[in-house]
């Protein structure tokens, strides 16, 4: 979808762990198809370990075996300005969804998740 919409003739998917490929994959293959330098760009909502030892370090050891290719880790999508904009529309998205029982969403649909109303316990 990143690739779709901003028209960059370079991206690929990496996992930090548990999940392949790794960011020395990644990392590789960007510079196969030509990169000389590596965005990161981490889909955490905050600072934390990950983004600020273990991702660097990571992508650190990637770039060690690619001399001349720059690399920089981009800060969490959490702290951009307009992440209370994405929450807000996925929320309203989800509301209209229970409240007029239908529409197709782009993201529950064919799920067992999202756009459902749970009832809470009842109090006594």
């Amino acid at each position: 979808m990143y690739r779709e919409e901003t028209g960059r003739p370079i991206v690929e998917l990496a996992h930090m762990e548990l999940c392949e490929p790794g960011i020395d994959v990644a990392f590789s293959r960007c510079v196969e198809k030509g990169a000389t330098l590596v965005a990161v760009s981490p889909f955490f909502l905050s600072p934390g370990r990950h983004w600020q030892e273990d991702i660097p370090a990571l992508t650190a050891e990637a770039a060690s075996k690619h001399p001349g290719v720059g690399y920089f880790v981009a800060a969490p999508l959490g702290l951009h300005p307009l992440m209370a904009t994405i929450v807000e529309s996925r929320l309203e998205t989800c509301m209209a969804h229970l409240t007029t029982g239908g529409g197709k969403c782009d993201v529950c649909d064919g799920t067992k998740f999202g756009c459902k109303l749970v009832k809470g316990a009842a109090s006594g």
